[in-house]
């Protein structure tokens, strides 16, 4: 499982004309799932976001959590994440899992990404055409890959 997070100022997902999920200050979730993922890589990588220290304190560090600051968190399902770029000039998408192994996965990601949090966790539409807005704040964007656990 591959989530990339994106430290925002604001973000928004978009279906069909319509917003789907929308957050303030906060991260932008974009989660991949390999075919041999489980529960617990979702339980892993939930308490590592919850915990990564990538908000300013006052002294301007990079000291504090989404949870400290009370940050909004919004989970797009990204399969992208999974592209092979080895052969040819056209991604291949193999290595993502197919809904039926990452639907339910994703649920229980968000599910219990929204436990940690002790609040709703704003989301877009697994497999829809989605617009996603972001302004993101630093840049801050961090790659982390359930099966790398750096």
């Amino acid at each position: 499982m591959r989530i990339l997070i994106q430290r925002v100022s604001s973000a928004s997902v978009t279906i069909d004309g319509h917003v789907s999920g929308r957050i303030q200050q906060g991260l932008l979730i974009l989660l991949g799932i390999a075919p041999l993922d489980t529960q617990e890589d979702v339980d892993w990588l939930c308490k590592k976001v919850m915990a990564m220290r990538i908000f300013s304190d006052a002294d301007g560090k990079m000291n504090l959590s989404v949870a400290d600051i009370d940050g909004g968190l919004l989970v797009v399902s990204q399969f992208t994440l999974f592209a092979s770029t080895k052969k040819g000039n056209r991604p291949g998408f193999t290595r993502s899992a197919h809904p039926d192994v990452a639907v339910p996965l994703y649920e229980s990601f968000v599910s219990t990404l929204s436990l940690e949090a002790g609040r709703v966790v704003a989301t877009g539409t697994f497999g829809a055409d989605m617009q996603v807005e972001l302004i993101n704040d630093g840049p801050v964007t961090i790659l982390v890959d359930s099966r790398n656990r750096e």
